[in-house]
């Protein structure tokens, strides 16, 4: 699936249907690191229990995947780039209760 934010397209593919890749600027990433919230972590607890999906942590989750997206656009436009092909994400715990998530790709210019 192709996605366009902020004018530039993002994939997690190596290349663009109907495109072609003309220029490579490299990695590109954008992170951020979120901690958990003490009053979500009580009313998650709960259905934790009781089983079910968390929707606090998932929208947690969601909020943190656009800020990374986000970001790594942001650098793709600053190198000139107009594309990110291979897009991937990573997570990793930072401390207790706060974890990073990771998003990266190659920036392209393509025709």
């Amino acid at each position: 699936m192709v996605e366009q934010i902020q004018g530039i397209i993002v994939v997690n593919t190596e290349t663009i249907p109907g495109k072609l890749i003309t220029e490579s600027f490299g990695v590109v990433s954008g992170s951020t690191v979120r901690a958990k919230n003490i009053g979500r972590d009580i009313t998650q607890g709960l259905k934790n229990i009781m089983g079910g999906e968390l929707h606090k942590y998932t929208e947690l989750l969601e909020e943190s995947r656009k800020e990374a997206m986000s970001r790594m656009v942001s650098d793709a436009m600053a190198r000139g780039a107009n594309a990110i092909v291979n897009v991937r994400f990573a997570t990793s715990a930072v401390t207790t209760g706060a974890a990073e998530l990771f998003a990266y790709g190659t920036a392209v210019k393509i025709e």
